[in-house]
């Protein structure tokens, strides 16, 4: 693997899962393979579990990850080819981005989307601005549009789950992508790569379900069942992904507040006992309820906590690569 940032990069996602698995099973296991290697990890916006899970999987591989963000700690970057710089921006990445190139190893990244300019968030200007000046590999910790580490660890969660529960042996399992309400909008990322990934594994019967204009790029969703009744989307459904999304055709807006779409247990009811997912920080009682996060269906602290493993797993990749 020589970058990691959305599926395509992965050349067969059940690998990538049972090496992750692997790791949660023996997390020292491979602890020589970074050796003498430094992980930058550079966040342009807040991060509790990405961070902190994507240090842990570099020292369990022996790597020394270094933490800097960007936004707080470092000059205002200029992404923009032929910009006259005599405004905010301070220094251009293709001056930061080689240097930083010379400092690591590998170069993790974190950005986010402006919400306010369509074209611009789906370029992936930011990310791409790097893994073409910095000369090493890039792992994505999200970005405009993508979020494929959280997504490898979904579908880690799933195939744990499944292979923990009898009931969900031999089948292949109804998933059911559910947009939730919040207060504020929110990015397509985790939608986007979730429903990316989610096809292209391939094991799973998959369904979105949202409110009318909620509607997500087809490059990312196409292979999916979409609905817009979350009832007929939830019966017989084996798992449930909880995500908020803002409208992607009237790019960053809120169209919807019906607090009825909130996932509770009434609305369980029909589905196949379902497991509940969220990729956190969650707004309790906004998009989901106490009694789910709570209850013995959540698998929100299981999934976050896998997130480790599937860091360490991607980053496993890399130094194999490197390392040849």
């Amino acid at each position: 693997m020589k970058q990691f940032i959305s599926v395509k990069d992965v050349m067969d996602v059940n690998a990538l899962v049972k090496k992750a698995l692997d790791y949660k099973a023996s997390p020292f296991i491979d602890k020589a393979l970074g050796a003498n290697k430094r992980i930058g990890l550079l966040f342009l916006n807040p991060s509790l579990r990405t961070r902190l899970s994507t240090q842990v999987a570099s020292q369990n591989l022996g790597m020394e990850p270094i933490v800097f963000n960007v936004d707080k700690e470092g000059w205002a970057l200029e992404f923009t080819e032929g910009a006259i710089m005599n405004g905010t921006t301070v220094e251009h990445v293709k001056d930061a981005a080689p240097i930083l190139g010379n400092y690591f190893d590998i170069l993790c990244i974190r950005t986010f989307p402006s919400l306010q300019n369509r074209e611009d968030d789906y370029s992936e200007n930011i990310i791409n601005s790097f893994i073409k000046f910095a000369g090493i590999p890039v792992v994505s910790l999200e970005s405009a549009t993508l979020h494929p580490l959280q997504s490898l660890t979904d579908i880690i969660t799933i195939s744990e789950s499944i292979a923990q529960h009898n009931n969900l042996k031999n089948k292949k399992p109804k998933v059911v992508l559910t947009w939730a309400p919040h207060i504020k909008p929110i990015p397509q990322c985790v939608a986007n790569s979730f429903s990316q990934w989610m096809n292209a594994w391939g094991e799973a019967d998959f369904v979105i379900t949202h409110p009318e204009g909620y509607e997500l790029s087809a490059e990312y969703t196409n292979g999916a069942k979409i609905t817009h009744n979350q009832e007929e989307a939830l019966k017989d459904a084996d798992f449930v992904y909880v995500k908020n999304w803002s409208s992607f055709s009237e790019y960053g807006k809120v169209l919807n507040t019906d607090a009825n779409w909130m996932l509770t247990n009434s609305k369980l009811e029909t589905s196949n006992n379902a497991k509940v997912m969220h990729c956190l920080p969650v707004r309790r009682n906004v998009e989901l309820s106490d009694e789910i996060l709570d209850g013995e269906n959540s698998l929100v602290t299981k999934e976050a906590s896998n997130r480790v493993w599937a860091a360490q797993a991607v980053l496993s990749e890399i130094l194999g690569s490197i390392n040849k």
